[in-house]
């Protein structure tokens, strides 16, 4: 048996069911890999387990972290796997889940050590798009970094300002950082999964789950959350369903309106989740089903 399982998916696929199945059948506990489950206040907003589901078996990470601060991937990358090395050495399986593709890069892949880029130099390139466009960013793009270029879409204009931010901060071109990388696990130590189901059936289950949590009393959440007074641009004031219910808080948004962008972003961030683990994570086996019952049995056919 492998030390750990990794268990990735889309927003309301139904990780949590899935992982708490697989910490059942692999005597394990579950560490969060999500990158708002990680902050504390929005329980409900952000699909946090709920108390039945850690009482069944022990969870980690879950709203531990101040949402007032910016966690990076490299301090998650610590915290769970201090959880995980604990966990190992207690004689348990690790099941690490969320949706949150760079976590799971972090500890398959590596994590490159680019320093921190400067909000002068990130100013520097936003002036770059402003006066020359794209066009101007890919140009500057290819003469600081022209491997990570030819790798990038001509029209991804993030990924084409963070080589040029790359370069003009650090003098060096971002892949030959991420030339050395190496996993945080060993090859040997993990196993992924990757929950992959019907786009359709998806949508409507996050439809249907915003609704829910609007009965759970997620407004309320938020109105709570709302009163820290926290910047707008700090991650978990950007969580899904966040940004909306606020603005109808603040009387911006009819209710009703904001249910139905945050449903639609939500969906937008579905598909581009599920675009990543398609392509980041191809190799790892799939579980397609929604139902729960016809996932544990997937799984069960994985696990054997």
């Amino acid at each position: 048996m492998t030390s750990a399982l990794l268990i990735a998916g889309p927003t309301a696929a139904g990780k949590t069911a899935l992982a708490i199945e697989a910490a059942r059948r692999l005597d394990g506990e579950i560490i969060n890999a999500d990158s708002m489950q990680i902050y504390e206040g929005l329980p409900i907003i952000t699909a946090c387990p709920d108390e039945d589901e850690r009482a069944a078996v022990p969870h980690h990470l879950f709203g531990t972290v101040d949402p007032g601060l910016r966690w990076s991937v490299g301090e998650w990358s610590q915290a769970a796997l201090a959880r995980f090395d604990d966990i190992v050495s207690r004689g348990k399986t690790p099941i690490l889940v969320g949706g949150t593709g760079l976590y799971f890069n972090a500890l398959t892949i590596g994590l490159a050590p680019v320093p921190e880029i400067s909000p002068g130099t990130r100013a520097k390139a936003a002036r770059l798009l402003e006066q020359g466009g794209l066009d101007a960013v890919r140009a500057e793009a290819e003469r600081q970094d022209p491997v990570s270029s030819a790798k990038v879409k001509p029209a991804d204009r993030q990924r084409l300002l963070r080589l040029v931010e790359v370069g003009w901060e650090t003098g060096r071109a971002l892949s030959s950082y991420h030339a050395e990388t190496t996993p945080l696990l060993g090859e040997r130590d993990w196993r992924g999964i990757v929950i992959e189901p019907n786009r359709q059936a998806l949508y409507d289950r996050i439809d249907f789950r915003f609704d829910l949590m609007l009965d759970q009393g997620a407004l309320d959440e938020v109105a709570t959350f709302k009163e820290r007074g926290l910047a707008p641009d700090l991650p978990a004031m950007k969580a899904l369903g966040v940004p909306q219910l606020i603005a109808h808080l603040k009387g911006e948004l009819e209710l009703t309106a904001a249910i139905e962008i945050a449903k639609r972003e939500s969906r937008r961030y579905a598909k581009r989740q599920m675009t990543w683990f398609r392509n980041q994570q191809a190799s790892w086996d799939r579980v397609t089903a929604l139902h729960k019952d016809d996932a544990r049995k997937q799984l069960a056919a994985l696990l054997g």
